[in-house]
């Protein structure tokens, strides 16, 4: 057996590689020690070993996350959908951030995060291959697009802490302008397209006005509906009639004047669209962090080693 397993090692060394000989059938001394045995079987020393085994598992651990960056960003896409539905969307169209619609930046912002899912989703394959594989070019490779992720991401975080106060800011003024020039009924039938989405956002959104809402006095009193024609102007509401608890398409008409002309306390949706709005859009954010945050220090540790496994491969 012994003469045997030797012939077979001579004639198909040349087919096989010095690395598959050594790994699987060159024997190994039990008296060796451990970190010997290894070094034989892997062709690396201890410090590459060592390398080559973390790197395994920071990067199924990167595959699992950048599963989950996927899931968050599908969540967060059905999320945007469920807005840009035909009745709300002329409405986000209105509200524009540097000449992107609110709504369909929302939509791209969940495309990236599920495109960055998809890439880590490889990039982390690529990393585990190249570390069971001891292959240089991969390895190279992988490094080159972790460092180029770590980059962006970083890019990106410092965007957005250093514009989110502004882009807050900007998206509130700009939806009590668009609401103080569109709003004209408190009806889905009007002949204003934007008017009739701003019903329909009440209503879907549990919400009303762009600022909380506690008193008679609020965001309609600048609105054509208040000002020039309309039941508001005719002193006969002081909210629309979309903004009462529980009405939908159908049954607003019947609201309560408790509600739409006295202003009582807990007959109407006194939260502002503008904070409904922005926990929608910003549900998944705390999701987002931890995983993000995560990853960035995962990737720093694959870089190190994915040098030490280069270095001594």
């Amino acid at each position: 057996m012994a003469a045997f397993k030797q012939y077979f090692i001579v004639s198909f060394r040349p087919l096989l590689g010095r690395r598959i000989v050594h790994r699987f059938l060159l024997p190994i001394s039990l008296t060796e020690n451990t970190c010997s045995t290894l070094s034989l079987i892997m062709g690396l020393d201890c410090v590459g070993i060592f390398g080559m085994i973390l790197l395994v598992v920071i990067n199924i651990i990167l595959l699992i996350f950048g599963i989950g960056f996927l899931i968050v960003g599908v969540l967060a896409l059905q999320d945007v959908a469920d807005l840009n539905e035909d009745h709300i969307k002329p409405v986000l169209n209105t509200i524009e951030v540097n000449s992107f619609q609110v709504g369909e930046l929302a939509k791209n912002l969940s495309i990236l995060l599920i495109v960055i899912g998809v890439f880590i989703f490889f990039v982390s394959i690529l990393g585990f291959l190249g570390a069971c594989s001891q292959n240089i070019c991969m390895l190279v490779t992988y490094d080159i697009l972790v460092l180029i992720l770590l980059v962006m991401k970083i890019a990106i975080i410092a965007l957005w802490f250093t514009m989110q106060n502004k882009v807050e800011e900007e998206v509130k003024s700009k939806m009590l302008t668009r609401l103080k020039d569109n709003f004209k009924s408190d009806t889905i039938t009007d002949n204003n397209e934007i008017s009739n989405a701003w019903n329909y956002l009440f209503m879907s959104l549990d919400c009303c006005a762009v600022d909380p809402v506690t008193s008679t006095t609020n965001d309609f009193d600048q609105t054509t509906w208040c000002t020039t024609s309309g039941s508001c102007q005719a002193t006969n509401s002081d909210i629309p009639r979309t903004c009462c608890n529980g009405v939908d398409e159908n049954t607003y008409s019947t609201a309560p004047t408790s509600c739409h002309s006295s202003v009582t306390p807990g007959t109407y949706n006194t939260k502002g669209c503008y904070d409904a709005l922005k926990d929608i859009l910003t549900s998944h954010l705390s999701s987002i962090i931890g995983v993000g945050v995560s990853i960035m220090v995962l990737e720093i540790l694959s870089v190190v080693f994915t040098v030490i496994v280069c270095k001594f491969a």
